[in-house]
């Protein structure tokens, strides 16, 4: 197995329409949960509430492009059963796939609106499921946030927003913690301190006059 990289710049066709479906980011997204842990398709299945049979070929796209790979095989009623694991800790789309001249645009647009798509059903099925609680403070004191903004500021100032945000999402990145799964024992930390899965999607982006 190749060493996983933290980050992975996705600057290419291949890649991004690999990435342009929902169904193969909640595969990438499950595979992250419960890394270093590999999953199987069986598993993988159960977690997605998806058909084993449909994620074979999303499982073949994602290997292809080097998105993930096989990290074990094993002898399940005598049929080899392949274990999944990421490549890379987290995805970062190129600035320059989405300009206007860029030959790739039109894939790159594709796999951010997947992104979004996917982050809404999981969203929506959390919210079905009870798993989260709209009304209900979380230990912080406050509940679950929403906001959807427009925003009049100076260029300037929108620079320097993003900027801020880009170091806080790094800042949280860095505070995270190992995990055998939602619920699971973080560490570093006390012995059965408990951890939950955040989820959190950003996007800011500043129209032309």
């Amino acid at each position: 197995m190749r060493e996983r990289a933290e980050e992975r710049l996705v600057d290419d066709v291949a890649t991004l329409k690999a990435l342009a479906d929902p169904v193969r980011l909640a595969i990438l997204g499950a595979l992250n949960r419960h890394d270093p842990q590999p999953l199987s398709a069986k598993e993988l299945a159960t977690e997605l509430d998806e058909p084993q049979t449909k994620l074979y070929r999303h499982l073949k796209a994602l290997e292809k492009v080097a998105l993930i790979e096989v990290a074990g095989t094993r002898l399940v009623s005598g049929i080899v059963e392949s274990r999944y694991r990421v490549c890379q800790r987290a995805l970062r789309l190129s600035a320059g796939i989405f300009a206007e001249d860029s030959a790739q645009r039109p894939e790159a647009l594709a796999a951010l609106l997947a992104g979004l798509d996917s982050f809404r059903r999981d969203f929506e099925r959390a919210v079905r499921s009870g798993r989260m609680d709209l009304t209900r403070p979380d230990q912080g004191g406050a509940p679950g946030v929403f906001r959807n903004s427009v925003l009049r500021l100076t260029p300037e100032r929108a620079a320097r927003l993003r900027v801020e945000l880009r170091e806080l999402l790094e800042r949280a990145a860095a505070d995270e913690v190992a995990s055998d799964g939602p619920g699971g024992t973080g560490e570093p930390g006390e012995p059965g301190e408990p951890v939950v899965d955040v989820k959190l999607l950003a996007l800011m982006y500043t129209e032309k006059d």
